[in-house]
């Protein structure tokens, strides 16, 4: 079975696999998840399920997470200064 998972609403349909691996996902289910004829999805497995989501959704996300970092800080930079602290640290250990 394929789950699909959007935001706070949750609808469930039992589907089978197709001997190529194709999935039709039912046409209310994608009413209900605003999925129409030629959007693209991004695919991932989670706790042994199959998550579908659009990429504008998973950018959303994205941004909301890190909507609180000042755009002078660079995270990124920051990472790197935190590997090579711990780089050094091992090598005087």
């Amino acid at each position: 079975m394929i789950v699909c998972v959007v935001s706070s609403v949750t609808d469930y349909a039992e589907v089978r696999v197709g001997p190529q691996g194709r999935v039709v996902i039912p046409a209310a289910l994608r009413r209900s998840v605003g999925i129409d004829a030629g959007d693209r999805l991004i695919t991932r497995a989670e706790d042994g399920r199959l998550i579908f989501e659009k990429r504008e959704a998973i950018l959303a996300r994205v941004r909301a997470r890190f909507k609180g970092v000042p755009p002078e800080v660079s995270l990124a930079n920051e990472l790197i200064e935190e590997r090579r602290v711990e780089a050094a640290r091992e090598a005087e250990a």
